[in-house]
């Protein structure tokens, strides 16, 4: 077996949680840090080119392709879950949008007894991290993140979507991420200049300058390797060899929701009868390790408009060339944003508490396209639009768990959405509320009709029916390594410690102890950026420590 020698810190994936650390933890010169990356490189157009995610969508290269399976409550449908599988990981392939969540969600972290990961204790990591960039293109001091208000680029449609919500007495935002979040209005994304931001371009590159840091690619980990209970190294395969790396001061897990409870169970850390099922010995027996699967599930209507959409810029081959050509040149145009331009965060009614459900706005319709037939997106040849939904937080939980021992083998993704009956009743409220925006005066007179099926004239049943059909994942997985103070039904501490192991983290979007409101790439920079603080601070203690014990 091949060693590639000794290092500090060996952090498993380069995605949105890996790339801060990477970052940060290098910045010390005395520290080698290793970084293992599964997939390959992130140096391709349409990673680059924001709109260009409808070509990853399927995409092996850069794409883990998982699907859960089939889930009765959804029509006994699989649900199609794309992860990143490349430098940058989901943050390479996502729809780019900056959402750092409602300050709700982090106070209710805080209220499951996670101490410190309250709203005013997370605030200043999302900052640490961010960039803002204005309507002008104009940059202010900030972080290596760039957060980018693209309104410039937007299509005017989003006025009506916007005079709809007010109609029907929803609030306006001026900045989701700002001391107002709750209401409609426009996202904005991590873009800079036309081109995609992802969390290796704002944090794994730059530190790569760094001859302390060792970023490995196609290296796909086979387990943890213990030494008791201290996690020691990481056996991975590379070209076709083992390959072991050794940790002196800590192995960090950061491979996502789906990879990171994989990667402990093949490590012998989880369930005992699954490990002992799959002849695994066990390191630690801990049933938490792939439990509370979250994620939210959303839903599309379609509709066509009386007004040109970007269907009539998109959808001729004229239209196609010139866009092109205009993204070339001036890296501007609906080639240098999302297709989620406007949305926002809103109370299905009013006896919410708070927003409970997060809207989508599209000026653009399209077909799904077969996978490896075409990208994922081909605009309708008519003026169409979109108006989407999703509940922010549902309460239905699901497992993650290995189904061979053999780590080139994907695990059996359980979400068991819509399990608990508070999901179902918001899935009705949402329907609902788009059921008002839609007989608006505002939209009236820009829905030249429906696309079927028609939301409008829909009972409760039949609202609820019709999610079960046709709603899918908006891909944001979380939970499956919760945080929280008790190891008998948490993962890791509060300082993302696994709980009765030594030197092994997981910092990633799996340690969420519930699902954030909305889109949870930004969230997990922001856990990452809190780990690095602790981290440091655990090490600093440590060596501290072991100089007064030499001394």
């Amino acid at each position: 077996m091949a060693v590639a020698g000794e290092f500090d810190y060996i952090i498993i994936g380069s995605g949105s949680a890996g790339s801060v650390l990477a970052d940060r933890l290098s910045a010390d010169q005395d520290a080698q840090v290793l970084v293992l990356e599964a997939g390959g490189s992130d140096r391709r157009f349409w990673i680059k080119m924001p709109i260009g995610y409808g070509r990853t969508f399927f995409d092996e290269r850069v794409n883990w392709k998982y699907e859960t399976e089939p889930e009765s409550a959804i029509d006994s449908r699989r649900s199609y879950w794309p992860r990143g599988r490349v430098i940058g990981g989901s943050s390479s392939i996502n729809a780019m949008v900056y959402c750092r969540g409602l300050p709700v969600d982090f106070d209710g972290w805080e209220k499951k007894g996670n101490i410190g990961w309250g709203w005013s204790d997370v605030l200043p990591y999302f900052q640490r991290s961010e960039c803002r960039v204005d309507a002008q293109g104009n940059a202010a001091d900030g972080g290596p993140l760039y957060v980018s208000d693209v309104t410039a680029e937007l299509h005017p449609l989003r006025r009506h979507f916007f005079a709809a919500a007010a109609e029907v007495g929803l609030p306006y935002s001026e900045d989701f991420n700002g001391t107002q979040p709750e209401g409609v209005g426009t996202y904005q994304i991590n873009t800079y200049k036309g081109m995609r931001c992802s969390a290796a371009d704002a944090f794994l590159r730059p530190a790569m300058q760094r001859s302390n840091l060792r970023l490995m690619t196609r290296a796909l980990a086979h387990r943890i390797v213990f030494k008791g209970r201290r996690a020691v190294g990481v056996e991975f395969e590379q070209d076709g060899r083992i390959v072991t790396a050794h940790a002196r001061r800590e192995v960090i897990l950061c491979a996502g929701a789906v990879n990171s409870p994989q990667l402990l169970q093949l490590s012998g850390v989880g369930p005992k009868a699954l490990l002992r099922r799959h002849g695994i010995p066990v390191v630690l027996d801990n049933e938490a390790v792939g439990g509370e699967l979250q994620d939210h599930l959303g839903i599309n209507y379609y509709y066509k408009s009386t007004e040109p959409t970007l269907n009539n810029q998109l959808y001729p081959l004229h239209g196609k060339l010139w866009a092109g050509l205009r993204y070339v040149l001036t890296r501007k145009g609906p080639l240098s944003v999302s297709v989620n331009q406007s949305g926002g965060f809103v109370r299905s009614g009013a006896q919410c508490a708070s927003p409970d459900t997060q809207l989508y706005f599209n000026p653009v319709t399209y077909s799904t396209a077969p996978e490896g037939k075409r990208p994922l997106m081909n605009p309708d040849p008519f003026a169409g639009f979109i108006i989407s939904f999703q509940p922010c937080r549902p309460k239905s939980r699901g497992r993650i768990d290995i189904r061979s021992a053999d780590p080139r083998v994907g695990p059996q993704i359980r979400p068991n959405y819509l399990s608990d009956p508070e999901d179902v009743a918001n899935v009705i409220a949402g329907g609902r509320l788009i059921q008002q925006m839609v007989r608006t005066q505002a939209l009236r007179g820009l829905i030249k009709e429906a696309i079927a099926p028609d939301l409008d004239g829909m009972s409760d049943e039949q609202i609820l029916e019709d999610f079960r059909q046709r709603c899918g994942s908006v891909f944001h997985p979380v939970g499956t390594c919760g945080m929280g103070p008790d190891a008998r039904t948490s993962v890791v501490d509060t300082r993302l410690r696994v709980h009765g192991l030594e030197a092994l983290r997981v910092v990633d979007a799996s340690v969420f102890p519930t699902i954030t409101s909305g889109n949870t790439n930004a969230p997990t920079m922001m856990v990452a950026q809190k780990a690095a603080d602790l981290i440091l601070a655990d090490n600093k203690k440590m060596e501290t420590r072991n100089a007064h014990q030499k001394a």
